[in-house]
């Protein structure tokens, strides 16, 4: 039986078309290798290249080349440093030289330049095919928060920016929050001003206060960054008025948000002044999340009245 030209050709393509691999088994080919061999490991690389290939518009293989040239980027030293904390980290091993000083050894990442450049352009990639995906924005801000370390210039202005155009009332997709509502966005951004306070570096630290003020632009009555620019004005400047200042204006839109209230009795102990200090101790015996924290605040509340 002879087979026309035509019928040959209909028949090939029927068969490329079956044997051609679909995104969903790229997608589980790639969990399968890095499953045994991580996200940077032998293998990896092959996947993606040819997922890449055949899907240049899926946004999954940018985000596992994101992970790749990561994890490809950074290798690791120990440091020696004289302060107590770095990153907001406690060093892996501590000493003390022979005139008693602190000799502090401090894991520290080191990244290339060049591979890291490709990491943030496969995850600029993704963002641009989905820009409803939060949690490809925050892969980005993590990064740079890493690479940038307790300088985070870049991270910062990526944070506003992404705060500026959250306000044009975005509906945001992620993919484990089934509805990413402005509570949702404001809980993930206090991450970050928590991560700029851990580093405490003092730019990091003005980071922190300009990324809550931020948030307060576009809702003046968020608790959590007012009582953020409390904790900036008393860690930072010492100016303990100014920041019990703030920790009140928080307490007066929710009396029992309790950062400003262990804040604020920090603060009246700064100032010495007893009569704030019976105060906030009354309000932790009635708003304090655990018994064991009443308990303590009711026993704190008994020493300072016995005192003369």
């Amino acid at each position: 039986m002879k087979i026309g030209i035509a019928t040959t050709l209909l028949l090939a393509a029927s068969l490329s078309v079956s044997a051609q691999t679909t995104k969903e088994e790229f997608k589980a080919k790639y969990d399968r290798q890095t499953s045994m061999v991580g996200t940077s490991g032998v293998g990896v690389e092959l996947i993606l290249d040819k997922w890449q290939n055949a899907f240049p518009d899926d946004p999954d293989q940018y985000i596992g080349r994101f992970v790749y040239d990561l994890g490809k980027c950074q290798s690791s030293k120990v440091i020696k440093l004289p302060q107590k904390k770095y990153m907001g980290n406690d060093p892996v091993i501590a000493m003390k030289d022979s005139l008693g000083n602190p000799v502090n050894f401090f894991e520290d990442i080191i990244y290339d330049d060049e591979l890291f450049g490709q990491a943030t352009s496969a995850v600029d990639k993704a963002i641009a095919l989905c820009p409803d995906r939060i949690d490809y924005r925050f892969y980005k801000a993590a990064a740079l928060l890493a690479y940038e370390k307790e300088s985070p210039d870049l991270t910062l202005s990526f944070l506003v920016g992404l705060v500026d155009y959250n306000a044009g009332g975005r509906k945001w997709v992620y993919p484990e929050v089934e509805n990413y509502d402005a509570e949702a966005f404001s809980a993930s951004i206090q991450e970050y001003c928590a991560l700029f306070y851990k580093i405490s570096s003092p730019a990091s630290l003005e980071a922190f206060k300009t990324l809550s003020e931020r948030m307060l632009k576009y809702n003046s009555k968020n608790v959590m960054f007012i009582s953020n620019l409390g904790s900036y004005y008393f860690a930072v400047k010492n100016d303990y008025k100014t920041s019990l200042k703030y920790f009140n204006t928080a307490l007066k839109l929710k009396a029992d948000y309790y950062p400003s209230i262990k804040n604020a009795l920090m603060a009246s102990r700064k100032l010495k002044d007893k009569k704030l200090e019976k105060k906030y101790l009354q309000m932790m015996m009635k708003y304090a999340p655990t018994d064991v924290e009443k308990d303590s605040a009711k026993a704190m509340l008994e020493a300072l009245s016995v005192k003369k």
